[in-house]
C-alpha cells in the first residue's frame, strides 16, 4: 500500500507530535508499506523515511513551533505541494495529521480521488487557546471551534490519540465517520532502563553538574506554557522552601532562555537545569538520568505521548490529572489536580522519600508499556482504518484484500 503522510508542521522536530508521525511511518514501513511524508519546508530529515517539502515563504526564513499566523501561508504552500505530488505519483490513502492536514487533505484528496484518514491529536480550538493564539470565548475562538466541527466531519476515518477523544468524536459524529482509537506507542527496545551503564550515567550527570546521589526529576517535551513549565518552576520553588532537595532536569525547546530566567527569578536557578533541545536519538540516555518524571500538561484534549517514554524507562510519573494522562498511566500514575503546583510538589516530595515505591511503580509502568503500547500494534490499527476506506481497491502484503479485513472488523 502507498501512503502519503501529510504533516502540516516543521517535521522533524524532536517532540511529541513529530515522534508520533515518524514512528507511525516507521511501523507501517516495517510491515512492507510505502510511506512518504509531505511537510513544511523546514525541519530535520530522517534517514529511513522519504520526505517531500513545500516551498519556503519568500519573506520569512524561520518560524516558531506552535500556532502562528504565518502558518496560513505555510498551509497554502503545503496545499500546492500536495497537488503537485498527487499529480505525479499515485497513492492509495492520505494519512492527514492535525486539523490543517485533514482540511487540506480532504479538499485536495477529493480532487484526485484519494481517500483521507485523519490523525486527530487534540482539539484545534483548545490548542490555539493554550498557545495564546486567540483568547478563550472570543469571536476568533468561536470561529475556530466552528471550523473544527466542519473539519471533523470531512474524513470517513479518524484516528485519535486517546480512547477519551474517540468516545467524544464518535458521540458527536455518529455514523459520519469511523473512529479508531490509536494511542501513541513507544519502542521499548530503545527506551529501557538499562540503556546506559551506571558508569556512563554518573559521567553524564557530572557533565550536567549533578552529584552522584542527588535525586533528579526529569521533564522532556516542548517548553510551552500549556505544557506546564511554569508549574514545574513553582513546584521546585515550593520544595526548596520546604527544604526538600532535588535537581530538575528540564529538556526541550523553544524559549529555554525565557524559562531559565523565570527559574532564576523564582530563586531556583541553581536547582533547575534547562538543557535545550534534545535529539530524539539521545532521549533514552537523558531520561535515564532521572529518578522521577513529571507531566504537568494542562490540555484536556491533547494526547501525552511523552508518558510512554517515561513508562518504558521505568520512571514513576507525577502528572496533572487529565483524561489522556490517566488513560496511559491508569492506577499507576501519581496525580495532581490540573494547574495545582503545590500538589505537584507534594507528590514529588512523597516519591522522593519513598525509594521502594518509586522502584515498584517504575517496574509496573515499564511492564504496562511493553504489553500495551508497541508501535507494531498501532500499525495494525492504521491498516484497519485504511481497509475501511479502501474496501477491495488495495491489498495488504501477502495479497490479503482490504475488503476482507474491513468486513472482519465490522462483524
Amino acid at each position: 500500500m502507498r501512503i502519503l503522510s501529510l504533516a502540516p508542521t516543521s517535521f522533524f522536530g524532536d517532540y511529541g507530535c513529530h515522534v508520533r508521525i515518524l514512528e507511525e511511518a516507521r511501523a507501517l514501513r516495517a510491515l512492507g508499506h510505502e510511506v512518504t511524508i509531505v511537510t513544511y519546508y523546514k525541519g530535520s530529515d530522517v534517514p529511513d523515511v522519504p520526505i517531500i517539502r513545500s516551498a519556503p515563504t519568500p519573506w520569512r526564513s524561520h518560524y516558531e513551533v506552535g500556532s502562528s499566523r504565518h502558518k496560513y501561508a505555510f498551509d497554502v504552500l503545503l496545499t500546492l505541494k500536495l497537488m503537485q505530488v498527487l499529480a505525479r505519483q499515485r497513492f492509495d490513502v492520505i494519512h492527514a495529521h492535525l486539523h490543517e492536514g485533514a482540511l487540506i487533505g480532504s479538499v485536495v484528496g477529493r480532487l484526485f480521488g484519494v481517500p483521507v484518514a485523519f490523525d486527530y491529536q487534540g482539539s484545534l480550538s483548545d490548542e490555539i487557546v493554550q498557545h495564546n493564539f486567540v483568547r478563550a470565548g472570543s469571536l476568533s475562538h468561536r470561529f475556530f471551534a466552528r471550523l473544527e466541527r466542519v473539519i471533523n466531519r470531512l474524513p470517513r476515518v479518524i484516528f485519535t490519540s486517546t480512547h477519551h477523544a474517540a468516545a467524544q468524536l464518535s458521540a458527536a459524529l455518529g455514523n459520519r465517520a469511523r473512529v479508531f482509537p490509536l494511542p501513541d506507542g513507544v519502542n521499548t527496545k530503545v527506551f529501557h532502563p538499562r540503556v546506559i551503564t551506571p558508569e556512563a550515567r554518573a559521567a553524564l550527570r557530572a557533565q550536567l553538574g549533578i552529584n552522584p546521589n542527588e535525586p533528579v526529576v526529569v521533564f522532556l517535551g516542548l517548553l510551552a506554557a500549556h505544557q506546564g513549565i511554569q508549574h514545574l518552576i513553582e513546584a521546585a520553588a515550593i520544595l526548596q522552601q520546604q527544604g526538600v532537595h532535588a535537581r530538575w532536569l528540564v529538556m526541550g525547546y523553544p524559549s529555554e532562555a525565557h524559562w531559565r530566567a523565570q527559574a532564576q527569578q523564582a530563586g531556583v536557578g541553581q536547582t533547575m537545569i534547562f538543557t535545550g533541545r534534545v535529539p530524539y536519538a539521545d532521549a533514552p540516555r537523558m531520561l535515564a538520568l532521572g529518578d522521577i518524571a513529571v507531566a504537568p500538561k494542562r490540555s484536556l484534549t491533547e494526547g501525552s505521548g511523552k508518558l510512554l517514554n517515561y513508562m518504558a524507562m521505568g520512571l514513576p510519573v507525577v502528572a496533572f490529572d487529565t483524561p489522556a494522562q490517566r488513560e496511559y498511566l491508569g492506577a499507576l500514575g501519581v496525580y495532581a489536580p490540573v494547574g495545582d503546583s503545590a500538589a505537584l510538589a507534594h507528590h514529588v516530595a512523597a516519591l522522593l522519600a519513598a525509594p521502594e515505591q518509586r522502584r515498584r511503580l517504575g517496574e509496573q509502568l515499564r511492564d504496562l508499556a511493553v504489553r500495551n503500547y508497541s508501535w507494531e500494534r498501532a500499525a495494525q490499527v492504521m491498516l484497519k482504518g485504511y481497509c475501511y476506506l479502501l474496501g477491495d481497491r488495495a491489498v495488504l502484503p501477502r495479497d490479503i484484500p482490504c475488503a476482507v479485513i474491513s468486513r472482519r472488523e465490522d462483524s
